[in-house]
Parts: C-alpha cells; sequence; structure tokens
C-alpha cells in the first residue's frame, strides 16, 4: 500500500496531505517515455552494429552472389571477345586475302563507343564499376558481332563466287613451256637490248618460234587489239585482256590474233601467236600482269602450272639473263 505523505502548514496549523499535480503527472509519464524511447534506439543501434540480423545477412549473402555472378560474367566476356578477336582476324587475314577483298577497317569494327556517357545511371549504384564495365562489354561485343556477321554474309558471297573468280585469275603460262627452256627474261631491271640502258622490265619474256600458239591465262574478255597504242608503241601487236576481281594481261609482239575485240575468253583459249612485231630482236612473247591498274610479277600467278621446286627453277631462270629481248 502506498504510503500518504503529509506537511505541516503554519498558516492553517493543520497536516495536509502531498500530491502530484495532473500536469506534474504527464510531464513525469512524457520523460520515462522519452527517456526509455532514447534507450531502446541506442540499445538496436547498438545490436545492428555489432551484431548482423538474418535480414542483413541475406542481403550480405546475395550481395556477394551478385558480385561473384558479375565477376563470372566479365570472364566469359573476356572469353567471348578472344573468340571474336580470332574471327575478326580471321577474316582479314584469311578468308579476305582469299577472295582478295579488303579487310575491314578497325575504325568501323571499333566505332560507334565514344561521345555521351551512356551509363550514367549506373554510377550511382554499389559496385557500380563493376557493372558499368560489364555493362560496356557487352555492347562492344554485341556492336562488333553483328559486323562480322555482316563481313561473313559478304564472305559467303564472294565464296559462291569462288569457282567464277578462281577461273578469271591468270593462274598459267601464256606458252607451252613444261620444262620451262622457253623462259627468258623475268620481272625486274634489265639491259634494254636495243636502248642499252638499265631499265625495268615490267612482265616475262618467253622465247619461241613464230607461229607458237599463245594462251589466255584466265577467263576475260579482249579489250583491247591493236598494234600502236600510247604507252605500248614498243609491244607491236598485243592483245589486253580484262578478267574482272581486279586482273589485265597484255601479250605482246604476236604475229597475228585469234581473237575479236569484245570477244569473251576463257582460260587455255588461243588468241594469237608467237612473233617479233614491235621493238623485238628475236621472236618472243612479252607477258605482262595488272592488278588494280599496276603491273605486277606474272611469275607470282603460276601457281596452276608449276609446283614449287619448278617456280624456284623459273625464277633462277629469269633473274640470270643480264637483258630482255624487248
Amino acid at each position: 500500500m502506498t504510503k500518504k505523505k503529509y506537511k505541516f502548514n503554519p498558516d492553517t496549523l493543520n497536516y495536509e496531505r502531498i500530491g502530484s499535480s495532473i500536469k506534474e503527472q504527464i510531464t513525469k509519464i512524457v520523460a520515462f517515455f522519452s527517456s526509455s524511447l532514447v534507450l531502446s534506439l541506442v540499445w538496436m543501434g547498438i545490436v545492428i552494429y555489432f551484431y548482423e540480423t538474418p535480414r542483413t545477412k541475406a542481403l550480405q549473402r546475395e550481395n556477394q552472389e551478385l558480385l561473384s555472378q558479375y565477376e563470372l560474367l566479365l570472364k566469359d566476356l573476356d572469353r567471348v571477345e578472344n573468340v571474336l578477336t580470332d574471327l575478326q582476324q580471321r577474316d582479314d587475314n584469311i578468308y579476305r586475302v582469299i577472295f582478295e577483298t579488303d579487310p575491314i577497317p578497325s575504325s568501323i569494327r571499333k566505332a560507334g563507343f565514344g561521345g555521351t556517357n551512356k551509363y550514367s545511371h549506373l554510377e550511382n549504384l554499389s559496385n557500380s564499376a563493376l557493372v558499368i564495365e560489364a555493362a560496356r562489354k557487352l555492347d562492344v561485343l554485341s556492336k562488333e558481332a553483328y559486323i562480322q556477321s555482316k563481313s561473313f554474309d559478304e564472305v559467303m558471297k564472294l565464296a559462291l563466287k569462288k569457282e567464277d573468280m578462281l577461273s578469271s585469275i591468270p593462274a598459267i603460262q601464256p606458252i607451252t613451256n613444261k620444262d620451262l627452256k622457253r623462259t627468258a627474261s623475268g620481272w625486274g631491271y634489265r639491259i634494254h637490248p636495243i636502248y642499252k640502258v638499265r631499265k625495268m622490265h615490267w612482265g616475262m619474256d618467253f622465247t619461241a618460234p613464230v607461229g607458237t600458239p599463245v594462251y589466255a591465262t584466265g577467263n576475260g574478255r579482249v579489250t583491247e587489239l591493236a598494234g600502236s597504242v600510247s604507252g605500248y608503241n614498243d609491244l607491236g601487236h598485243y592483245v589486253k585482256i580484262n578478267h574482272d576481281w581486279g586482273y589485265e594481261t597484255v601479250y605482246a609482239h604476236l604475229s597475228k590474233y585469234n581473237v575479236k575485240q569484245g570477244q569473251e575468253v576463257k582460260r587455255g583459249d588461243v588468241i594469237g601467236y608467237v612473233g617479233n612485231s614491235g621493238a623485238s630482236t628475236a621472236p618472243h612473247l612479252h607477258y605482262e600482269v595488272h592488278k588494280e591498274g599496276q603491273r605486277v610479277n606474272p611469275a607470282l600467278y603460276y601457281f596452276k602450272d608449276l609446283s614449287a621446286e619448278e617456280f624456284d627453277r623459273m625464277i633462277a631462270i629469269s633473274s640470270n639473263i643480264g637483258q630482255t629481248l624487248d
């Protein structure tokens, strides 16, 4: 039972009961609950700081799993990038070389990833660097894979035309020369037999009697058939054939033609006969190969005629001659 407290009042000469007012009681109650709430929050903070709740532990495990998955994703993207790089190198250095077409410039393969920061919305995430790196790599690989797929579409079209291309390349010798004895002067600087000066010989000479058949070295169309045109004044009667795919061939010092202007020819067709016309010191055939408008060494294109040993022997024979026949 609560003890009651009294206080003597000298004015009234009576003992008066001591009690709290309602306001004081409310104040005490509010103070009690406030201090209790503060103590509870402090205690909760201590518990949260030093002791992890099950929910916190679950979130941490989930976050760690996500980090591990992103790291694995980056490793997978690295492997995909290596495979794609290998495909790009094969495309540029093998497939496109075989079909003699230009490789895709790096500026096109790597284009479209500069400028504005398209990943700014990810920067506020925790572990944003890892997330942004994964997103960037995925974008880059997606773009490069798309370009590579288009490249393979083009290579496929070239492959379908492979037979036509291979039959058009000037890939045989222009006269019968199985034992290579008709090989004369080759590509390079030689002493001109008439002018007696050192001069570049832009083709290959084959010695043969007048009337020896001269063959088209690849499929094509006769574009020039003349005896004296500017640029070929010294070549006498000659035939020029356009083989498409950037190739042209010239057959000079002929005695007569066996084709007409604009005629379609196949590899091995007789287009004319060896002669001694133009600036020539003896019956022979002067033969040139042009690639994309530039004269190139014809010996590099006899791959349907010569083995590796025969090729080496032909180069040795043609290099030992100190002057040309034209």
